[in-house]
């Protein structure tokens, strides 16, 4: 069998590739992403990823960009090395994305699942900023650079940030925009209280654990209470909280006028400790 499909994979011919089929071939498993597969393929040959690729005839500095724009060329040499299909190549990239999916996809691997990674195993949704449990093992997935003494965080935060996560990924992948954006403004509220500085695409696959699950805690916390009204109540409203709020808002004027009706309520119930309003 494994002959019969060798002398298949020679006998195809394809202008410009020279077909050289594998010795060993791996079956690729669901959701795997396409380097990854690769790297299990070139350890099944006894060689590295960038001795596969060379022998494949692929440019070794393009490996890792394979996982978001593998060429058809590329994808055929690909497919007669390991004896697959070339549809079942592209399939292990990030083809077809909406520009909601592709903005909260993260270029390089920025978490992963301690159980799976251990296999060899390396998977697509790994690399969305929603996920939060490996959807192969159902182990909850770390930042790529943890180490075993990192601090464990809190359970209730991981709870509500495993929640706010599902929101996430509906509102990304359902495609609604306003969604999204509730979703995000969300983020930016947590980022201010974290006094966090930046893109809050980039807070969602933050290197430091705390932060991501933080603003994913706040996409669940918008849901059952008004944002600006949940940032006055847990942060106490003191200047530097509230500063971070403005600058994080000054294109809602909306929400601005929400801190400043919120405050003034607060500053009438709890007396001078309460930050006072500014038009």
């Amino acid at each position: 069998m494994v002959a019969s499909r060798v002398r298949w994979a020679a006998a195809r011919e394809v202008p410009g590739v020279k077909p050289r089929p594998l010795p060993k071939t791996v079956a690729p498993l669901p959701d795997e992403l396409l380097s990854g597969w690769l790297s299990r393929l070139a350890a099944a040959n006894y060689c590295n990823d960038a001795e596969l690729l060379a022998h494949i005839e692929i440019d070794t500095r393009h490996g890792a960009a394979l996982d978001f724009d593998v060429e058809a060329a590329d994808a055929e040499k690909i497919s007669i090395a390991a004896r697959v299909d070339p549809d079942t190549v592209q399939s292990m990239t990030f083809r077809a994305m909406t520009k909601m999916e592709m903005m909260l996809t993260a270029q390089v691997p920025f978490q992963s699942c301690p159980e799976c990674s251990r296999r060899g195993l390396s998977l697509r949704h790994w690399r969305r900023s929603w996920a939060f449990d490996c959807q192969f093992c159902g182990t909850l997935l770390v930042r790529s650079l943890a180490k075993p003494g990192d601090e464990k965080l809190p359970e209730k935060l991981i709870d509500r940030a495993r929640c706010g996560a599902g929101l996430l990924e509906h509102a990304a992948t359902s495609n609604r925009p306003n969604l999204l954006r509730r979703a995000m403004r969300a983020v930016t509220f947590g980022m201010s209280l974290k006094a966090v500085r930046g893109d809050p695409l980039f807070a969602l696959q933050s290197p430091r654990p705390e932060v991501r699950l933080f603003c994913l805690a706040a996409i669940a916390a918008a849901q059952s209470r008004p944002l600006i009204k949940a940032a006055i109540s847990s942060a106490g409203a003191d200047d530097y909280v509230r500063i971070a709020l403005l600058r994080a808002f000054e294109r809602e004027p909306r929400l601005l006028a929400a801190v400043d009706h919120v405050a003034q309520q607060r500053a009438r119930s709890t007396g001078p400790k309460t930050a006072e309003s500014h038009s």
